[in-house]
């Protein structure tokens, strides 16, 4: 079973969240929030796999629980489930841990899979905001030198990384590259370790800030 807890600080949503997310067979919502604070700590006490974070809320907002809860249990998936699009509430969001961001105008079925795949370990943000998220980061004026990176990293993990930042599955990756999706895998291991990073979207935002979304592939 995969354990949730929702943080929202409007009942209708926690309890709408908790109702439907409870009818799949492999989740199961283990304690709601209504606030960021009391995500901190229902988080420490139910170690959940995985925490839905409302962004805007009384007390303590989404942004400073997630950074909180990140640092205190890594192993904790955050996805991000807001109304808001703003930008800097997305790069926030993502700088402070989150593994995804999502909007709750998506449809249920595409939530349980997000929530299936981020435990898995992968990343997903909205794609009405993906291309705003990169391009963000892309324009930022204090841009670092890719050196910083390419030091750290293979050609070969070079030219995943460069993938990976804009947009492609393991599959199409290893597609591209003429490798198996299980050195691909490894691959991706190994970069999310050398970068100090906790998923793909990480990587990629890492990525995009040092120029190297622009590269050729190898």
């Amino acid at each position: 079973m995969i354990k949730l807890l929702i943080c929202d600080d409007q009942a209708v949503v926690r309890d709408g969240l908790s109702i439907m997310l409870n009818l799949a067979p492999d989740l199961e919502v283990v304690a709601v929030a209504s606030n960021g604070r009391e995500a901190v700590q229902l988080s420490a006490d139910w170690q959940p796999d995985l925490i839905l974070m409302d962004l805007k809320m009384p007390i303590m907002n989404g942004i400073e629980a997630t950074r909180q809860i990140s640092a205190a249990q890594p192993l904790v998936k955050i996805l991000v489930l807001t109304t808001y699009d703003d930008d800097e509430w997305l790069f926030e969001a993502i700088r402070a841990g989150a593994a995804g961001y999502l909007l709750k105008d998506m449809a249920h079925i595409d939530l349980v899979s997000a929530i299936r795949g981020t435990v898995s370990g992968k990343a997903y943000v909205d794609p009405n905001v993906t291309a705003r998220l990169l391009s963000q980061v892309a324009n930022s004026r204090n841009q670092p030198p890719a050196s910083q990176l390419t030091g750290r990293l293979t050609e070969r993990e070079l030219a995943v990384l460069n993938l990976i930042a804009t947009g492609h599955t393991n599959a199409s990756i290893a597609d591209q590259l003429r490798l198996s999706e299980g050195t691909v895998r490894n691959h991706v291991s190994t970069i999310l370790s050398k970068l100090d990073v906790a998923d793909r979207t990480q990587a990629a935002l890492l990525a995009v800030e040092h120029g190297l979304h622009q590269r050729e592939s190898y």
